[in-house]
């Protein structure tokens, strides 16, 4: 006998949203820079948030094209380089704080690369690090790791077990916490961005986890709680992460930096890019030989006086190293002087 059909007249349907997010990200004065949407009225209690629109499959043939339709409208730019990232679905990380339940928002991620654009009425450009101070090594090891957030992260690890099942997870909060922070000797790797967020929000230190009604959240009452970077609506601060994590990793394999830096550049601007980007100091002469020997640039007879000092050689993108070989990227690895553990 075949089993009744289930009634769901009586269930509550809650509406489902699909939010196209943009992480734009440019690089100007050494600093890598997002594109934030910001309240006009300058409201300091309602967070940063990535640009974002609804898909109308009505009006727009794919999502590619309702993301560069809408992110035209708010920002006056023109994206270029766009890929997709992720598609973010889960309850309770997309409120607003102190807002009840709506519409169930699902956000589909999107990286976007640009150069050189200016603000325009409620969006502004911020430095990434902002958001993740724990992420900028360039100058060593940033001291928010060791005197706040190990601190934090030891004492969640070792907290009191009430059963078996909770034995365990211990363990597995303290494998994370050496893969993704570097405690205990681990290797800190700069391409997991999203894993060390995720470890954060887990263990309740990021206002998004108290925003959420985590149960563990540490109480982030005015002089309460440290300020483990800015929070961001919705669960944009987790698309970010996703973005950088992204990014970072596919510097190493394809030449998306140059989709970042004006049509001629010095190879200091161009490391400086990279540096800024993967939040590590590399060696200058080490780089050099690295670029020249890729062939990913070429010499264009010009000098440049920007800097004020020595006049520097100006070189270009070799697009043809896409014919040459399926992975043209800069592999860049940090100085072991300013990349200490």
């Amino acid at each position: 006998m075949p089993p009744a059909p289930t009634d769901t007249s009586s269930r509550h349907a809650q509406p489902v949203v699909i939010d196209l997010n943009a992480a734009i990200v440019q690089v100007a004065d050494d600093s890598p820079l997002i594109l934030v949407v910001r309240p006009e009225n300058g409201d300091a209690d309602v967070w940063d948030a990535l640009p974002f629109g609804p898909f109308d499959p009505l009006q727009h043939r794919t999502m590619d094209i309702g993301l560069r339709a809408w992110v035209r409208e708010q920002t006056q730019i023109e994206l270029g380089y766009v890929e997709q990232l992720y598609t973010f679905g889960d309850r309770g990380r997309h409120a607003l704080e102190k807002m009840g339940d709506g519409d169930h928002i699902v956000s589909v991620g999107y990286l976007a690369l640009t150069r050189g654009n200016d603000e325009h009425a409620g969006v502004s450009w911020r430095d990434w690090y902002q958001y993740f101070p724990w992420e900028d090594w360039r100058d060593g090891r940033p001291d928010i790791i060791d005197r706040v957030i190990l601190p934090l992260l030891q004492e969640w690890v070792s907290r009191e077990p009430a059963s078996t099942n909770e034995e365990l997870s211990r363990g597995r909060r303290r494998d994370r916490a050496r893969l993704t922070f570097g405690i205990d000797g681990g290797h800190w790797d700069e391409e997991n961005v999203l894993e060390r967020f995720e470890l954060l929000y887990e263990a309740g230190l990021v206002r998004e986890a108290g925003r959420d009604g985590r149960p563990n959240a540490v109480a982030h009452e005015r002089g309460s709680a440290p300020q483990l970077g800015l929070p961001m609506q919705f669960d944009h601060r987790r698309i970010l992460a996703t973005a950088m994590s992204r990014l970072r990793a596919k510097l190493k394999y394809r030449p998306v930096v140059f989709e970042l830096m004006p049509d001629t550049f010095t190879l200091f601007e161009l490391q400086r890019a990279g540096e800024a980007l993967l939040g590590v100091h590399v060696h200058k002469q080490n780089f050099r030989r690295l670029v020249e020997k890729a062939g990913l640039v070429e010499k264009t007879g010009r000098m440049s006086t920007a800097t004020g000092g020595r006049p520097a050689e100006l070189f270009r993108f070799r697009r043809e190293v896409f014919n040459e070989r399926p992975a043209p990227g800069l592999k860049l690895a940090p100085s072991r002087s300013r990349a200490n553990t």
